[in-house]
């Protein structure tokens, strides 16, 4: 039996940082991947994701009166759609991890092709051969939930993947479940398009974790963008349709759709890796419990990171986790701060959020400082014509620390991470207004605030 230092399963975007950061080290390293080496975001989630939806804001500029004067023609919707998806299976190089998977072994790391089960401590088995380990690392990711809808497996259903990997014509109806932030970028992207969009979401807004501004500033855009949305609205029922399929609601509603888009969130894979043989049982929707170092909770020599632990499931959320679980195989006591890991939906204007909101602020038994600005404030927003956005800053009423932000448009994306480096840092508003921002930068917009919080104290 070939026995390793440090065996991953899954080979997805945290794993990345494992065994990158691990070469040189001395510890022989196996990674066993039964699908993409890569993982779904640079295949299926993020990457070809963002990539669509800038193709999208790249065509719709000759729509937008402060540039339409720049240009002389367009292309239709079909084919502006065709030539989207052409440009996407470039940047994602048609899912071929060729070369994901040499640039895995040439760390000095061995990769595995096949399906792992761990079957006792210290051995996992892989499609029939046994493999032993000094440190296991589970890096399973998650899966898309597929909402229990009676007759849903009659009609067109395609999950958020499924709809980044596709390569069929334009849906000309579709219907969205789910009004997450993934929900709500598919929804934008498609409608960007000249899809008919609807969104069924069971609450009463979207993007419900987020601020209530943010949840409005949302709904206006997309129906900005002629979206249809359902709040609290739950499909009860589908069944298959010459057009593809129609579903009929709890209000009794009924939509024809040519696909049906299920955005209704995601469930760790968790199930199917052997926990069990080390006597550990996946917590609700079966995320992986670990401790502040990544270790799996009741396990010895276990580690996870990203999707598969359920918390703050972002690709980034896994690269901090795969540098946390690496220094310690190396020997570091290194330990995870989720407290300001950033959050951004990628419609146009973004989302971008880090910390708490006020109403999870309250939750903790804080009532914040807070102080809000609109990001016209920059003088970027002219000179970039995004005449939009605000930004609402939370800082902590006793020490003055910044603890959360949301901000809507200014490209926030781009500058939340100051404001994640101040909520992990525990910065002083006092301290944090004395940053001095580039002229002309969207950043600015933090300065107001920031000034106004200080003087509140």
């Amino acid at each position: 039996m070939d026995r390793y230092d440090v065996v991953i399963i899954g080979a997805g975007a945290g794993a990345k940082l494992v065994w990158t950061s691990l070469a040189g080290s001395g510890l022989s390293v196996a990674v066993i991947e039964e699908s993409l080496v890569g993982g779904d975001c640079p295949f299926l989630a993020c990457v070809p994701s963002k990539a669509m939806l800038r193709s999208a804001q790249v065509w719709r500029t000759a729509d937008d009166p402060e540039w339409a004067g720049l240009f002389t023609g367009r292309v239709p919707e079909r084919a502006a759609y065709e030539e989207t998806v052409a440009r996407r299976e470039r940047i994602v190089r048609g899912r071929d991890d060729t070369a994901n998977a040499a640039g895995l072994e040439k760390t000095g790391a061995t990769l595995i092709r096949g399906t792992a089960r761990i079957v006792r401590p210290g051995v996992v088995d892989v499609d029939g051969t046994e493999i032993g380990y000094g440190e296991l690392v589970l890096n399973t990711g998650s899966a898309p939930v597929r909402p229990d809808i009676p007759g849903l497996d009659e009609v067109p259903v395609w999950t958020s993947d499924e709809a980044m990997s596709s390569t069929a014509e334009r849906p000309e109806l579709v219907v969205v479940i789910g009004g997450g932030p993934v929900g709500c970028e598919l929804a934008f992207l498609y409608a960007s398009f000249g899809s008919a969009v609807t969104v069924v979401q069971r609450g009463d807004r979207l993007i419900p974790r987020e601020e209530p501004e943010a949840s409005k500033a949302m709904l206006s855009l997309l129906h900005d963008h002629g979206v249809d949305v359902r709040l609290n609205t739950q499909v009860v029922r589908a069944e298959a349709h010459p057009l593809g399929g129609r579903l009929t609601t709890d209000h009794g509603d009924v939509f024809d759709a040519s696909v049906v888009i299920q955005a209704a969130g995601r469930r760790p894979r968790s199930r199917k890796v052997g926990l069990d043989a080390l006597g550990v049982e996946p917590g609700r929707g079966g995320a992986i419990e670990v401790d502040d170092h990544c270790r799996v909770v009741g396990a010895e020599h276990v580690w996870a990171v990203g999707d598969v632990t359920g918390v703050a499931p972002f690709t980034h959320t896994a690269h901090y986790h795969g540098r946390v679980v690496a220094a310690n195989l190396a020997g570091r006591d290194t330990r995870a701060d989720h407290r300001a890991i950033p959050r951004a939906v990628y419609t146009r204007p973004v989302l971008a959020a880090v910390g708490h909101t006020v109403a999870s602020a309250r939750e903790a038994g804080i009532e914040p400082l807070t102080a809000t600005a609109p990001v016209t404030q920059a003088v970027r927003t002219s000179i970039e014509g995004e005449p939009e956005g605000w930004l609402t800053l939370l800082a902590h009423p006793d020490t003055g620390a910044v603890i959360g932000a949301t901000a809507w448009g200014g490209r926030a994306e781009e500058w939340i991470s100051e404001v994640s480096l101040a909520v992990r840092a525990e910065i002083p508003v006092e301290v944090a207004r004395d940053v001095v921002h580039p002229f002309p930068t969207f950043a600015e917009v933090l300065e107001t605030p920031l000034w106004e919080l200080a003087e509140r104290r």
